[in-house]
């Protein structure tokens, strides 16, 4: 056969939702109908098929600055999609009690400053912190200090500055967003079947999927199938049984209730995580109403203690009785199977605590996109697929992993365990290393970065023994009066920056 004879002609999405949509959307826009109403010349289809009596996990509602650019590449009105979402903006998390009881700190979204001599500006505010007489660190990131002080406005252009040293992502309503983007995608040409999936078709010899027939009788037939069925995992496990590695050893919470109330103000630009004596609680700030949960551990508190702990830390009335949520933490052994991807809960899970559920979607199908098959799905794109998402779910789990094992909290049996724990080699190498030269090591470059770990690592309370000693090449005096002049910067321009609420009211109203 030639290529083009091999080439995909359907793709079938099991599952609607966020992923499942959030999958659609995009490859609509390379397969779908063209503006004007101009048929794709590739002639490949895309159908969904949705259940409307399976019902979806919908928790997903804070995220990380990678779901702009997937927005971007959609081309999306971010007035529009801000409106249509009940979305707020956001600048990172502020962890409360984590690492000890009382602590705060933030993860925000940007850099401290530019680096100096090919070093991070961080790794320079140690040395002078170690010497004494220096605010925290926190106080050279733009996105931390606006976030204290509820202002919000986009980021400048031009030259680097504290204008443009921070970035942002959004709270947003995961419903509404998928329906959001079930309208981009259908507008483009993607076809909805409703119905419930009850029997799968496989190609003898090779056990492809060929076929999924729906209660009704009908049957829809693929070349490749992406599921993005949740934590049923209809065909990735169901069918091509890939195999699930469980890492609730290190990531022992297990539960969730969630629940939304009023909203109260200010709005904040910034996710909250507040840790509690057997998991830990998020606040999520939208338009209509702040959206709430509690991840807990069952081995150590009953759910009814949970429902109580989530209720009684609500700054709203609650609008409705807390949901139910059960769940393992781990991913599949193999992501890709035959013709079969799997993208969202299907793939795996990793609980909220960095708002990463919707990015590992948008690397699922950002990477389907740059390995694209044809009808073959030869092993050696499967293999790469699979590796590169793996290697990101793995660096994701060390990351929040790292926020339970670099504990001082004494107060519960969960948090005694979490602090006994081993952790996976690789955490165990990059937490060696910051601890014995203050250098932060990245393993996935596609995951968190640099500034990202030094606000965990210092945000805990991890000071190193040594350091690096080419830290040393810039004399104290200059150095001191650089970050003088950075930390003026950063306040001048906050100074100048309207509220976010002001700011987001704005906006969606169709200003700037």
């Amino acid at each position: 056969m030639t290529s083009a004879d091999q080439a995909i002609r359907r793709i079938v999405i099991v599952g609607g939702g966020t992923a499942g949509w959030m999958t659609a959307a995009p490859l609509s826009q390379m397969f779908g109908t063209r503006p004007g109403g101009a048929a794709n010349p590739v002639g490949c289809e895309i159908v969904l098929v949705e259940s409307p009596d399976i019902g979806t996990v919908g928790v997903g509602e804070a995220t990380l600055p990678s779901i702009r650019y997937y927005n971007d590449l959609l081309e999306l009105d971010n007035a529009e999609f801000m409106r249509k979402t009940q979305a707020s903006f956001k600048l990172g998390i502020e962890f409360k009690d984590w690492g000890h009881l009382g602590n705060r700190f933030f993860h925000g979204f940007g850099g401290f400053g530019p680096a100096i001599h090919n070093r991070s500006s961080v790794a320079h505010w140690l040395r002078l912190h170690q010497a004494g007489g220096m605010p925290s660190h926190e106080e050279w990131s733009t996105a931390t200090v606006m976030a204290r002080r509820n202002r919000f406005t986009l980021p400048e252009g031009g030259a680097p500055s504290a204008a443009n040293s921070y970035s942002y992502a959004f709270h947003f309503d995961a419903g509404l967003y998928a329906a959001f983007l079930r309208e981009y995608a259908m507008a483009r040409g993607v076809k909805r079947e409703e119905g419930t999936i009850v029997d799968v078709s496989l190609r003898p010899g090779d056990g492809f999927v060929t076929a999924v027939t729906l209660a009704d009788g009908r049957r829809i037939e693929g070349d490749l199938f992406i599921d993005c069925s949740g934590f049923r995992a209809l065909l990735i496990e169901g069918v091509c049984r890939a195999g699930y590695e469980d890492w609730t050893h290190w990531l022992p919470c297990d539960s969730a209730q969630a629940v939304p109330c009023d909203k109260t103000l200010p709005m904040t630009p910034y996710t909250t995580s507040t840790a509690h004596s057997a998991g830990w609680q998020w606040r999520i700030p939208l338009q209509h109403r702040t959206g709430n949960g509690h991840v807990y551990c069952s081995h150590y508190i009953s759910d009814d203690e949970a429902g109580r702990v989530l209720m009684s830390h609500l700054d709203g009335a609650a609008q409705d009785q807390p949901r139910q949520l059960r769940f393992k933490t781990g991913m599949r052994r193999r992501i890709w199977d035959r013709n079969v991807v799997s993208i969202g809960l299907a793939s795996g899970f990793l609980e909220p605590l960095e708002s990463t559920s919707l990015s590992l979607i948008i690397h699922g199908v950002s990477a389907l996109v740059e390995l694209f098959p044809d009808r073959a799905c030869e092993s050696h794109l499967v293999d790469e697929y699979n590796r590169r998402m793996t290697r990101q779910y793995e660096s994701i789990r060390d990351f929040i992993i790292l926020h339970y094992k670099q504990t001082r909290r004494d107060d519960s049996e969960f948090w005694r365990y979490c602090k006994g724990m081993a952790v996976p080699a690789t955490l165990a190498h990059q937490m060696e290393v910051f601890r014995r030269s203050g250098r932060v090591t990245i393993l996935d470059r596609d995951s968190f970065g640099e500034d990202s770990w030094w606000s965990l690592y210092l945000g805990l309370g991890m000071q190193p023994e040594g350091s690096d000693p080419l830290l040393r090449q810039v004399e104290e005096g200059v150095l001191r009066e650089h970050f003088k002049r950075l930390h003026m910067a950063v306040a001048r321009t906050v100074d100048g920056m309207p509220d976010h609420a002001a700011y987001l009211e704005r906006l969606v109203a169709g200003g700037r």
